[in-house]
């Protein structure tokens, strides 16, 4: 069986964060590991406490994962401080780890800030050089704003070019937030999907992420991951459970033998 790791904060509701990395990546059929940067106290509404990892604690984590079941893909999500990132990458470049997707948590979906002012350039510098499909917040990374295709292209682009990585823009605002664009190698690759009208979103930054690392573990190239991770998440949020609570959780595990997860 092929091996991912997630390198994100806990959310104890289960939504999002490591939980939602872990079942993504077991529906998806790889076998999932992870390094947790952070307890957080939240649930689908909110964040209400956070409580970092030291960076030696979080060094020493990823040593003995690297050192005893190689990860095939690494996923990293939340990281809210630039000494938690510098370790992640000194270790990633210690052990020569591919496949890497970075899903820079700067904002939760309830609006909650996970990302400090002095991570942002840290992150930036040390970790989207190192990705193989990173999916950025867009407007903070490049500075623009966004409010068409136009501008995800424009965005997408810079991002690309200044750090040598593949940037995976996600629609949202006026754009058809079902529509995504892959930037890379000086060329834009548009996936298109159709909106699914369903307000229970908590989680799905971190579960599409956690899909398409899945995919590059078990051997797809960058487009075919990313289409098998918007097939499969969109599967999830159209099966998802609506508990009446904030923004509800996604239903990772919404068909464990369906085309999504094979």
């Amino acid at each position: 069986m092929k091996t991912a790791l997630t390198i994100a904060g806990s959310d104890s509701s289960g939504g999002a964060g490591i939980q939602a990395d872990m079942k993504t990546m077991t529906a998806n059929g790889v076998y999932a590991m992870s390094a947790v940067t952070a307890l957080t106290a939240q649930n689908t509404t909110g964040v209400t406490d956070i409580l970092e990892s030291t960076p030696h604690f979080l060094g020493e984590q990823l040593d003995a994962i690297f050192t005893d079941i190689f990860p095939d893909a690494v996923k990293i999500g939340m990281v809210s401080s630039a000494d938690l990132i510098v370790v992640i990458a000194e270790k990633l470049k210690q052990y020569k780890a591919e496949n890497i997707v970075v899903d820079p948590v700067m904002v939760a979906t309830s609006g909650a800030k996970l990302l400090r002012d002095d991570a942002v350039e840290a992150l930036c510098r040390e970790l989207l050089p190192l990705a193989a499909g990173p999916a950025p917040e867009a407007e903070i990374l490049s500075g623009m704003t966004i409010t068409d295709a136009t501008g995800m292209e424009a965005a997408a682009k810079y991002i690309s070019e200044k750090y040598g990585c593949a940037v995976l823009c996600k629609g949202g605002h006026k754009v058809n937030d079902a529509d995504d664009l892959l930037w890379r190698n000086g060329f834009g690759k548009w996936f298109h999907g159709k909106r699914i009208n369903n307000p229970n979103t908590h989680g799905t930054g971190c579960t599409l992420s956690s899909a398409i690392a899945s995919n590059l573990a078990k051997g797809y190239d960058l487009d075919e991951s990313v289409e098998r991770a918007k097939a499969y998440i969109s599967g999830a949020l159209a099966a998802m459970l609506d508990l009446g609570h904030g923004s509800g959780p996604m239903n990772h595990m919404f068909d464990l033998k369906g085309a999504f997860v094979g």
